[in-house]
């Protein structure tokens, strides 16, 4: 849990959109394994990528 945390802050903060995209990926992925895993439940993975896929796309189209 802690690095995948430790993950958004670094997509958070990224600024080229190469970066971007594989922060992106590699967050997603986490998130997942970790809904998987029973960690966080499946709805609040989903929550959590809704709002990193926005902030994504807002970063993408600057």
């Amino acid at each position: 849990m802690k690095t995948a945390r430790t993950f958004i802050k670094r997509f958070k903060t990224a600024t080229e959109k190469a970066e971007i995209l594989d922060l992106f990926k590699k967050v997603s992925s986490m998130i997942d394994k970790l809904a998987k895993k029973g960690i966080i439940h499946k709805n609040n993975a989903a929550n959590k990528k809704s709002k990193l896929a926005k902030h994504f796309n807002v970063k993408t189209q600057a």
